[in-house]
């Protein structure tokens, strides 16, 4: 058994993004208005309050605010690192091919705008802030790009999601190279051999999850004796800790003790199936779902309570705008974004480095370029550690609010300007794709001039019927028709859909798709990972390949089963089958008569 990762429900993690967003933007205009309101002191008394302990002669205590940026911050990069390692082990970048064109696009986003600022900031202070305009916020980004809600975005959001990550890594190696300093050996050496021990904690038989909370502390504390900035421990932690799908043998066992428990309901075997459960998914995934909430929810809103405030009195916003260090931000995030991304997205498909994925334009890149303007959760933070006089500090801040407001007016004008000058087409009537011989599964001639496509998926019982109909429209047709399978599966009614479409994509690496296609819908209630490893052999597969391509580097044919289901979702399928005449979807019933009598009607005319 091999659950997909992409098995969790698309919209219920949107609205949590977005709820996320919102608590962001409400805890900065909390902090603006609080720091402009009458109870001012306040919130400034608030963010030097000490706050620490005492152990004999020894004590340790930081201000409110340095204890949100320098501790709890650390979590937030925990969960970064965590998402970036996942990534790049199991996720999107893990196919070099598919990650080319956000990967090139990102660096251009992290350069460009560091190279626009250093141009306005040439000399003085201000120069050394130039780490402010690297980073896009992914949370306003989504949030943003939910709001605006462009004609379909799916495509768009999971490229950007991917350059996130990459802005990421280039911000937290901007932060380790360029904003540590007065490094200190002795505690450098020490936070070294604990990141050694922590690399050996994941071979503990049990406890590993004590060791690596006592070890992780540990490590904060030598991090910020060493002098390199404390909230980077979280990020070593991070990319130590182990990631893997699932392993089939591991959850057959726990299966096993379930069943178990079932007939016979003792301590013993709730112990073991608790546990197998809990190590049959990595701890990687485990520590993102459970830290990951309170990093949106609670870690996020608290730094942007503490930071976003800035005295808004006409001296500060005078002075703010007629300082370079502000125009420089804005000039790095909005136009340095904007160009970055959107020049490096047309450069790297011009030159062939990369192409984007199905359905996705230029000018969506553009209007996703604008929005990535919009930084602030690592922009504040870098303010922090940048500039120390906090007249420069709260035009910085003037700077990252102003930048991410034009940013979002940007991204809005242009995704309205582009839907208005090509309007999209209707959702859902036309096949967004055109079928690509190198790419689909076709039977019959890949010339023909007749084409039907189907979505459907192996555990349907009325695709299953289609497909037996289908053999009686070719037989009428001939060369003439073509006919291409794409996959949809329907998890919530059909759970093993998609470990099955996975399965055809892994036979078809070894040119076995179609009879594994066929075995598959023979046997729609026989489809667990042991029965279809019992059909790839009997198919003729090379079962140790097939055992890789699934396990080891399923991420390809993962890819390849979820583009299709992210184009059903563009045209907004929700039913299988799901079948497209010559480029237009088929009203009606799929019997083979309904099916030969649409394809006849859209057959072109000969003289």
């Amino acid at each position: 058994m091999l659950p997909s990762r992409f098995s969790r429900d698309a919209k219920t993690s949107r609205t949590t993004e977005n709820c996320a967003a919102g608590f962001l933007l409400l805890a900065t205009a909390v902090a603006i208005l609080w720091a402009n309101s009458p109870w001012t002191e306040s919130y400034w008394n608030l963010l030097d309050t000490h706050v620490g302990f005492s152990l004999g002669d020894a004590t340790f205590e930081l201000t409110v605010k340095h204890l949100i940026n320098d501790g709890l911050m650390t979590f937030f990069f925990f969960v970064v690192g965590l998402e970036v390692m996942a990534e790049f082990t199991i996720g999107e970048l893990t196919d070099r091919a598919r990650a080319a064109v956000p990967v090139f696009a990102a660096a251009a986003g992290l350069a460009v705008p560091a190279l626009i600022f250093l141009i306005i900031n040439s000399s003085g202070e201000a120069t050394n802030a130039w780490g402010v305009v690297i980073s896009t916020d992914t949370a306003f980004l989504i949030g943003a790009l939910a709001v605006i809600n462009p004609k379909f975005p799916a495509r768009l959001r999971i490229f950007l999601l991917t350059l996130a990550v990459v802005d990421d890594v280039g911000a937290l190696a901007v932060i380790a190279l360029f904003y540590s300093d007065n490094i200190r050996v002795m505690p450098l050496l020490v936070a070294a051999v604990l990141i050694a021990v922590i690399a050996l904690v994941r071979y503990l038989p049990a406890g590993r999850g004590p060791a690596y909370a006592a070890t992780g502390f540990a490590l904060w504390v030598a991090t910020y004796m060493s002098g390199v900035h404390p909230t980077l421990a979280g990020v070593a932690i991070a990319l130590l800790i182990p990631v893997f799908t699932p392993e089939r043998r591991q959850v057959e066992q726990t299966v096993e003790l379930i069943r178990a428990f079932r007939q016979s309901p003792n301590s013993q075997y709730a112990r073991a199936a608790s546990r197998g459960l809990r190590e049959s998914i990595s701890i990687n995934e485990r520590l993102q779902a459970q830290f990951g909430p309170y990093v949106s929810f609670l870690v996020l809103p608290l730094f942007a309570l503490v930071n976003a405030g800035v005295r808004l009195t006409g001296e500060t916003m005078s002075a703010a705008m007629r300082s370079p260090l502000t125009w420089g931000i804005v000039g790095g995030l909005v136009l340095g974004k904007f160009i970055g991304i959107t020049g490096a997205t047309w450069l790297v498909q011009r030159i062939g480095l990369g192409q984007l994925a199905p359905g996705l334009t230029l000018r969506r890149i553009a209007g996703g370029a604008a929005l990535s303007g919009i930084g602030f959760t690592i922009s504040l933070f870098i303010i922090e550690i940048a500039i120390e006089d906090p007249l420069l500090q709260d035009e910085a801040r003037v700077g990252v609010l102003l930048a991410s407001l034009l940013a979002f007016l940007l991204g809005y004008a242009i995704f309205r300007i582009t839907d208005w000058v090509s309007p999209p087409e209707p959702v859902g009537l036309k096949l967004v794709r055109p079928v690509d011989p190198e790419r689909d599964h076709i039977l019959g001639n890949p010339d023909a001039t007749l084409t039907l496509v189907e979505y459907g998926d192996f555990e349907c019982p009325f695709c299953s019927r289609a497909t037996g109909s289908i053999d009686q429209v070719r037989e009428h047709f001939g060369p003439q028709m073509r006919y291409v399978w794409r996959h949809l599966p329907l998890e919530r009614v059909h759970p093993r859909a998609f470990d099955a479409a996975r399965a055809s994509e892994a036979a078809a690496l070894q040119g076995k798709y179609w009879e594994m296609a066929r075995t598959l819908f023979e046997h729609p209630d026989d489809l667990e990972w042991s029965d279809m490893y019992r059909y790839a052999v009997a198919v003729g597969c090379d079962i140790d390949r097939f055992d890789h391509d699934v396990r080891v580097h399923g991420s390809k044919v993962t890819h390849r089963v979820q583009d299709d289901v992210e184009d059903a979702e563009v045209m907004d399928l929700n039913s299988t089958p799901t079948f497209f005449v010559n480029g237009k979807r088929h009203k009606g019933p799929w019997d083979a008569a309904s099916l030969i009598r649409a394809l006849d009607e859209t057959r072109p005319s000969t003289p």
